[in-house]
């Protein structure tokens, strides 16, 4: 009786030490990391939510020289322009088609390609590919697509090259003047730049994966295939569902400028995406109102599926990343 009674009273002041501590305890004990913190803060507040303040021009018949509060107001009748114009459809239609395309490809193969990475035994040939694989991202997308625009040419493209030299082709096509095509030259020109750079934070939530699992399994007769399905892939989830999270939260915000500089008057009805098209009929015609109410749909779409994408994330796993 005494040692159950010991224990239990040594158990009493430890859980009441598990209190919660308050947020101004924690901040004096840290307040270091909180101030190292603030400058990115001002920075956030500046670049990302006082801009917002800009969002009335889309209820305003905007004019340049005047107060914000000095414009007319217009109420809903950009919007309303917008949604009438079946050129905005058409442009949806291509944002949203490109960006199935790039969250498919873009996200599926550089786990694949981070898995396989992880599986080479040579550490000079690993970190060489790994090197040479993300070294497109810092190479600006006018050179990417002079590169990409030089290997499709009909005149003495690579691809057309080989193509015609295997006997699958007997004259050169003009892939940059098909329309149908766009779509998966611009994914595929994207995966070449962003592949190696996505892959690493995968190989970084890889690294810390415990070894002794692999060992365990191993000495079970695992294969390396059921090594990576039962032990890499599951480790690695969280991090795969977070990205993924974000990544659809950017679904419709794609950019403008791969589009671009790739597209052509030829494949216009392929290139246009919201980006461009607020480039174009907003502020290249002087409509600022009409083109800050074609980015507000933008960011409102935005928010729209990053909330709906942790909903259901939340709903299967009981876990949220806001």
């Amino acid at each position: 009786m005494k040692a159950v009674t010991t224990t239990e009273e040594s158990i009493q002041p430890a859980a009441k030490k598990k209190k919660k501590r308050g947020f101004w305890a924690t901040f004096k004990e840290q307040k270091i990391l909180y101030g190292m913190s603030v400058p990115f803060l001002i920075i956030v507040l500046v670049f990302n939510y006082l801009p917002v303040w800009g969002w009335l021009m889309a209820f305003q018949n905007y004019r340049p020289g005047k107060g914000i509060f000095e414009q007319k107001w217009v109420g809903f009748d950009h919007f309303i322009t917008l949604f009438s114009d079946e050129k905005f459809y058409m442009v949806l239609r291509n944002t949203l088609a490109m960006s199935f395309l790039g969250l498919i490809a873009g996200f599926t193969i550089p786990i694949l390609f981070a898995v396989l990475l992880n599986e080479l035994r040579g550490s000079v040939f690993k970190r060489t590919v790994q090197t040479i694989s993300y070294l497109p991202h810092f190479v600006s997308w006018v050179v990417v697509a002079g590169i990409v625009t030089k290997m499709l040419s009909v005149d003495g493209g690579a691809v057309n090259q080989l193509l015609m030299a295997i006997g699958v082709i007997d004259q050169p096509i003009q892939f940059m003047a098909k329309g149908n095509w766009f779509w998966y030259i611009v994914t595929s020109a994207d995966l070449w730049k962003e592949m190696g750079w996505s892959a690493i934070i995968y190989l970084a939530a890889i690294t810390g994966i415990d070894q002794e699992q692999y060992e365990a399994a191993r000495v079970d007769g695992a294969s390396r295939i059921r090594q990576i399905w039962n032990i890499t892939l599951p480790s690695i989830a969280p991090t795969i569902a977070i990205l993924l999270i974000m990544s659809i939260g950017h679904l419709i915000s794609i950019g403008f400028e791969k589009q671009f500089l790739l597209g052509n008057p030829l494949v216009v009805d392929y290139s246009q995406v919201l980006d461009l098209y607020a480039l174009n009929y907003g502020l290249g015609m002087g409509r600022f109102s009409f083109g800050t109410a074609i980015g507000m749909f933008n960011s409102i779409v935005s928010i729209i599926l990053l909330f709906v994408a942790n909903g259901v994330f939340k709903k299967f796993t009981k876990q949220s990343i806001m």
